[in-house]
């Protein structure tokens, strides 16, 4: 078993994450500055409070907590307006933050080293599903900054041999289905929160962000994958590096687009409450569709979502929110 880091580790996707590690019998460290984290979120690992990108401090957490046979990051900021609005916050924690700790990976001998991407590498691409090999054109600082740490990755094993894939999600969503762990963004910007919170009256009705898109019922069109079949891709991932075998990006999703319009609809089905909204106008930057290749994923690691079902996803974000919130 591997002795693992997991940066952001105190954060959605980083904690299903660390849970999985766990689970499948490795040893954890987590180190998260708890800026959107919670500490409440990280059991049974050490809780390393430290910005990644402090120059000083990370090296000596890895030289104290070590040695790491590998390094999973997912610390970053993640809202695509805000990284317009402030382009240099967003490649200062994104990517000066990223080569930090890629730097420090290098220096302390890690393995392997697994890259939290994004969708939003591909920008507004041509073809649906996306696949692995469409040219990457982010279209704002979020997405390029994921391209750019890909891009330093690579050059990194060229140069110093250290392994990396870098896992481009689509719309990651739901919640452990133990009913602890689960999505809390503050703000959040997240369709399926913000539509379970307008059903439960904790938040005015839903906007619902353009109407006439070219999709069949004029909505956006998105791949929703849960949060524990991502976390479990990042344990076959690492895994599979730290064995030796193939790397580099992959995309994760179902190569299924859903509607938001029938999200909305399947919502009130799920829970029997209808989701408040109003249509309004749409949202600059955002693709009609994306939707998944993800075919080199499964090929190369034998991964197979298990819970990414729209009902499931559904189901375990509502019990979740039902339990932070004690509705």
């Amino acid at each position: 078993m591997a002795h693992l880091l997991v940066s952001g580790g105190a954060g959605y996707i980083g904690s299903h994450t660390v849970r999985s590690l766990q689970r499948a019998g490795h040893t954890v460290a987590v180190i998260d500055d708890l800026r959107s984290g919670r500490a409440a979120a990280v059991v049974g690992a050490p809780l390393l409070r430290c910005d990644v990108g402090d120059a000083q401090r990370v090296p000596d957490l890895l030289g104290r907590y070590g040695p790491f046979d590998g390094v999973l990051h997912f610390a970053a900021s993640i809202e695509v307006a805000e990284s317009v609005r402030d382009p240099l916050a967003y490649y200062r924690n994104n990517v000066i933050a990223a080569a930090n700790l890629v730097r420090a990976s290098v220096g302390h001998g890690c393995r392997a080293f697994v890259f939290s991407s994004t969708a939003a590498v591909y920008g507004h691409p041509e073809k649906q599903p996306i696949g692995e090999d469409e040219p990457l054109a982010p279209i704002n600082p979020y997405g390029a900054g994921k391209a750019m740490v890909e891009r330093i990755l690579a050059d990194v094993e060229q140069a110093y041999g250290m392994r990396w894939a870098a896992l481009r999600y689509f719309n990651a969503c739901g919640a452990d289905p133990d009913g602890d762990l689960g999505e809390c963004h503050d703000p959040e910007t997240h369709l399926i929160p913000l539509a379970l919170e307008a059903a439960a009256g904790l938040r005015p009705a839903l906007s619902l962000f353009g109407t006439d898109y070219p999709t069949p019922d004029g909505t956006c069109v998105r791949d929703y994958v849960h949060v524990s079949d991502l976390a479990q891709a990042h344990v076959l991932a690492i895994e599979g590096l730290l064995a030796d075998g193939p790397g580099g990006a992959y995309n994760l999703g179902t190569g299924q687009g859903r509607s938001n319009r029938e999200v909305l609809e399947t919502i009130g089905r799920v829970i029997g409450r209808p989701v408040p909204f109003s249509e309004v106008g749409r949202r600059p930057g955002d693709p009609p569709e994306l939707v998944a290749d993800a075919r080199r994923f499964r090929h190369d690691f034998g991964w197979e979502p298990q819970h990414s079902d729209l009902e499931t996803i559904l189901r375990t974000a509502w019990s979740w929110l039902q339990t932070w919130r004690h509705l």
